[in-house]
């Protein structure tokens, strides 16, 4: 198990930033996953992975209600799982910030007033990257 203070190397930094899908595992209510294809941000600064969806999407419900995901990547044999405590963020910094950072990693996102951001705290880092 490693973290983000574990040190990062610079092909993780990298594999993080590439345009790729990455799938997103949240928890309903009932204790099985729930997985959905995903754009992901990190911040390796900060330890953050952001997701930004609709507010009354069963992911943001989820990460609102349970408080944990996970997102992960996969290319070849890279791959990469980040781990952590999951919030909502609703406010119009914290959604204009990460519609900032998808856009730079994939594109522009469509306008959505209904947009709110799950911000993932990484505690644990897996994978080959």
């Amino acid at each position: 198990m490693r973290t983000l203070e574990d040190g990062v190397t610079d092909g993780f930094r990298e594999f993080w930033t590439e345009r790729r899908i990455c799938t997103l595992v949240t928890l309903r209510r009932d204790g099985t996953p729930h997985v959905v294809p995903v754009g992901v941000t990190l911040d390796v600064e900060a330890g953050v992975a952001r997701v930004i969806c609709s507010r009354g999407s069963q992911k943001a419900r989820n990460a609102a209600e349970r408080g944990t995901a996970v997102v992960s990547q996969v290319e070849g044999g890279r791959w990469s799982t980040l781990e952590g405590t999951a919030v909502l963020r609703d406010d119009p910094e914290s959604v204009a910030d990460a519609e900032r950072r998808y856009a730079l990693r994939y594109r522009v996102p469509r306008v959505n007033p209904e947009r709110v951001v799950i911000e993932i705290a990484v505690r644990r880092v897996l994978g080959l990257s």
